[in-house]
């Protein structure tokens, strides 16, 4: 399994989610390669990815995937993303 965590330039919000997922999939039981990434590189990152966690502002640019796209509005958070992991693999 694969999740990727994507914002604008890869360095910040979406080392943030990258972390959090990491926490939700230790806290589930559950274990998953996390890539954080910037928009510009979402196709080249996200081509095995089973889930995208972003942030809405990013969800048009990320275009058609097979991976299930997550919003999610809070980064920090760690209950809504241990949610939208489970939901998404577990």
């Amino acid at each position: 399994m694969k999740i990727v965590t994507i914002c604008g330039a890869g360095i910040g919000a979406s080392a943030i989610l990258k972390v959090n997922a990491e926490k939700a999939l230790a806290a589930l039981g559950l274990t998953a390669e996390v890539v954080a990434a910037d928009v510009a590189s979402v196709r080249d990152v996200s081509a095995d990815a089973n889930v995208i966690l972003t942030s809405q502002e990013f969800v048009e640019a990320i275009g058609a995937t097979y991976a299930e796209v997550i919003v999610i509005r809070n980064h920090f958070d760690q209950s809504e993303i241990t949610a939208a992991v489970e939901k998404a693999l577990g």
